[in-house]
């Protein structure tokens, strides 16, 4: 069936490449995934055109082409945009294929003259639409074609396949965890028939290479409903092929500090990262921090509870073994790792010291300590308490933020030891600190005066003064350091509300 819908935002780039196949002769539409994400009101994350043009006669049409593989794909390149999703367009002639023996890939394809034959060899209805564009006014209008209902199971959130569910899940079995992710980004659910062929095809993952595999579940992860696709996974039987070390938390119990056993914990914790918009390293972080207590969970005899002792560091282990057999980029991993291996940091805020936290600081950089924090916050959430921000984390915030900042010090001079002894032609001695402290003053009070030039004349006229005299601007400029830092350090307690 076909509907017009009306002032479509399809960018020009796009509709020069359907025009361009039009007045040429061609049909030319716009399909799949991009009409559906239209459809919804969302912005296609790439965009793919079918045609009844050959690849020979599409590359003949536009200036800058590549066509390397045998499905009958061609490139279309955009050099004059700034927009990833823009540069290229995928033009795809019409064609139907041939069997799939390795459970990914048509081993025959064939180029049709109909785009219904096309249309039916689509995956999902809600993928299967086809939109003719034209040109209206200061948009566009579009004739949708919608041969298996789709566009009603935009409207009942359904994901349902197209003709048999088991013939289009065998066909390409990374179809089933396409399915899962669709579901978890557009927060839909499955149909009944698609559903049971998911669970029936489910072995066939072993035939899809870990890349494609990895490049749906990090799309599930990135989803705003990662708990309710795992645990989709789980009831499947597809966590196997992603991580099954995830599946031996299942009805792992924990002591009373936890309300879930170790996988519904995980679940809750990657959940609350998906909440807070919390980038894909986190997200990671926060599904795999536990995952070392079933080996590590041992029960005391002393306290009556389950104790796991050195779970982060079994924990991450484990984790770099999943992320690397899953071919996750070497950067990915060793953020990932180094968040679980230190996730556990600090227990008792009275008995942490500077030094303490300056040393956590180094295990995992400057650059994602803050992160260190958010999948503590995450985890906590994961537990089953209601406060995300509770006095303890308050504090290891403060003490953070002290250990990151510069402390106040005649290290900030614009001049130090070496080029007072070189400027004075005097040797090391209490002179020089005396020299330094008495700067340090009268940079404290006008901070303008920290230039190169202001302090090596004073130097010239403080060395010519008495010994007393300049004690006492030494001792007056340590006072006034120690009052500068006390007063830093007090700011950022009373910011995050600790004492």
């Amino acid at each position: 069936m076909a509907e017009t819908l009306l002032t479509l935002p399809i960018p020009k780039e796009i509709s020069r490449v359907t025009s361009t196949l039009e007045k040429a002769g061609f049909e030319a539409y716009l399909v799949g995934g991009c009409v559906r994400d239209l459809v919804l009101g969302k912005a296609p994350r790439d965009w793919d055109v079918t045609t009844d043009a050959t690849p020979e006669e599409i590359q003949k049409l536009f200036q800058k082409t590549f066509y390397e593989n045998k499905f009958g794909t061609v490139g279309v390149v955009n050099e004059d945009t700034e927009d990833e999703t823009l540069k290229v367009v995928e033009v795809t002639p019409y064609r139907t294929e041939g069997e799939y023996s390795d459970k990914r890939r048509p081993d025959t394809v064939s180029f049709s003259d109909t785009l219904d034959e096309d249309l039916k060899r689509r995956d999902f209805t809600i993928n299967a639409f086809a939109l003719k564009v034209t040109k209206k006014g200061s948009g566009f209008a579009g004739d949708l074609t919608d041969l298996f209902d789709g566009r009603k199971d935009l409207k009942n959130k359904v994901i349902r396949a197209v003709g048999d569910p088991d013939v289009r899940l065998s066909e390409d079995a990374l179809r089933i965890m396409r399915a899962i992710r669709l579901s978890a980004e557009l927060g839909f659910d499955i149909e009944g028939h698609t559903l049971l062929a998911l669970k029936k095809n489910v072995p066939l993952l072993a035939h899809i290479a870990k890349e494609r595999i990895r490049d749906e579940f990090v799309r599930i992860i990135a989803s705003d409903e990662p708990m309710k696709a795992l645990e989709l996974c789980r009831e499947l039987g597809i966590l196997p092929f992603i991580a099954p070390e995830l599946t031996h938390g299942v009805g792992v119990e924990q002591n009373q500090a936890h309300a879930y056993d170790v996988w519904e914990h995980l679940m809750r914790t990657v959940q609350h990262a998906a909440d807070k918009k919390y980038p894909i390293e986190i997200r990671l972080a926060a599904l795999f921090h536990d995952i070392g207590k079933p080996k590590t969970r041992r029960f005391s005899q002393e306290t009556k509870q389950y104790t796991f002792y050195g779970h982060e560091v079994v924990g991450a282990r484990m984790t770099e073994k999943i992320l690397k057999d899953l071919n996750f980029p070497t950067k990915t991993v060793e953020m990932v790792v180094k968040l679980v291996r230190w996730h556990m940091f600090f227990s008792d805020t009275e008995a942490i010291t500077l030094s303490a936290v300056r040393r956590m600081v180094a295990n995992v950089g400057k650059d994602h300590i803050w992160d260190l924090v958010n999948v503590r916050i995450c985890d906590r959430i994961g537990t089953g308490r209601p406060k995300e921000n509770p006095y303890r984390l308050r504090k290891y915030k403060a003490m953070i933020e002290e250990a990151l900042r510069d402390p106040i010090s005649v290290g900030m001079l614009k001049v130090n030891g070496s080029t007072i002894m070189k400027l004075l032609g005097i040797a090391p001695g209490p002179k020089i600190g005396l020299i330094l402290n008495a700067l340090m003053e009268e940079v404290l009070e006008d901070p303008k005066l920290n230039t190169k030039e202001y302090l090596e004349a004073r130097t010239k006229e403080l060395a010519k003064m008495d010994e007393k005299t300049l004690k006492k601007l030494a001792l007056m400029g340590k006072e006034k350091k120690d009052r500068a830092e006390e007063e830093e350090i007090s700011k950022i307690n009373k910011k995050h509300g600790v004492r």
